[in-house]
């Protein structure tokens, strides 16, 4: 289904279609206690046909979130679980040599790997050395994988979900930029309220367990992803993205924020990718046109992973998300 076709959709379809946005977050909400944010964020990725990174210490429930779409998604699902052993060929996969029974001559055959899937889990990303990291670069950014001079495409839709631990744990190897700049979105999940928490306790320590029911297919999420590209938005937000994007980079003109605290800013894929998270953010709420809301929401998620600090910032002690507070405020939306 493309972008024309999909913009063709009359009412009734498209009220079908938010329905069964709000039937997938119910499914989830079913195994997921809290973290609506978290959850939001992460369904706004698969619309806008991005990779999200989830980063928070263990035993918050990452890769239970993970799995649980993946159960709620009628897709084929693999997990990774990544090691310091691990290899790109454990990925990607790899040649088996192969007898032909009937001639007796023998021949190479590629095998894949648990690349080869829908919804990939790559649990704990950060805890492989960075050779091993980069066998997701090529996969995640032209959803094809290359493997002795033979090119194979991966199918559709295809979803990197990836935890990591904190950086400053123990056994943990820092993402490459380049790697980092593939997701489209960086998702911080904290501790639970206390409410929560006791839930999560009564939920999880009987002898009942949650299921997740199955309520949408691939072709679903392919023809909602050309959905999203179809939503509204006008040349204002454009142009206010395209100065907050700007303003990341450590320039005479740059908020003085960022001339202090940031050594690299974010590149054009962190508008596009504003751009998009910002459409499905709108569809998901019902709506088939952006507003400042939605862009405001998720400049933390786009932003943050692509932003370098400098010493200075380091020395004292803030974060990406202290710069990008600081621009929301110092870029003025157009007039």
């Amino acid at each position: 289904m493309n972008a024309d076709s999909s913009a063709a959709l009359n009412e009734s379809d498209l009220s079908a279609r938010i329905a069964r946005l709000g039937e997938l977050r119910a499914a989830l909400a079913q195994a997921i206690v809290g973290q609506e944010e978290v959850v939001e964020q992460l369904l706004i990725g698969l619309l806008a046909g991005g990779h999200c990174l989830l980063e928070g210490v263990p035993g918050l429930g990452k890769t239970l979130l993970v799995r649980s779409l993946g159960q709620a998604l009628d897709l084929a699902f693999r997990r990774i679980q990544f090691t310091p052993d691990l290899m790109p060929s454990d990925i990607l996969g790899t040649e088996i040599l192969e007898e032909d029974h009937g001639t007796g001559r023998r021949h190479f055959k590629f095998q894949p790997g648990p690349v080869f899937t829908n919804l990939l889990l790559a649990d704990e990303l950060n805890r492989t050395p960075p050779k091993t990291q980069a066998a997701l670069l090529e996969a995640m950014q032209e959803r094809t994988v290359s493997y002795a001079g033979v090119t194979h495409a991966l199918a559709r839709p295809f979803f990197v979900l990836a935890t990591q631990n904190p950086i400053e744990q123990a056994g943990t190897y820092p993402l490459p930029e380049a790697q980092l700049d593939r997701f489209l979105l960086h998702i911080r999940v904290d501790y639970p309220d206390e409410a929560e928490e006791r839930r999560i306790l009564a939920l999880t320590t009987g002898t009942q367990h949650a299921e997740v029911p199955r309520v949408m297919r691939g072709e679903e999420v392919v023809a909602l992803q050309a959905l999203v590209r179809g939503i509204h938005l006008g040349e204002d937000l454009l142009a206010w993205i395209t100065r907050l994007v700007r303003a990341t980079r450590p320039a005479a003109d740059a908020p003085a924020e960022v001339r202090q605290w940031v050594k690299w800013g974010a590149g054009p894929r962190a508008g596009q990718s504003l751009v998009l998270a910002a459409k499905a953010r709108a569809l998901l709420h019902g709506r088939l046109s952006a507003t400042r809301e939605d862009v405001g929401a998720l400049a933390a998620p786009v932003l943050r992973h692509r932003i370098l600090l400098s010493f200075a910032a380091e020395a004292e002690q803030k974060t990406t998300d202290d710069v990008i507070a600081a621009l929301l405020r110092a870029v003025p939306f157009p007039a």
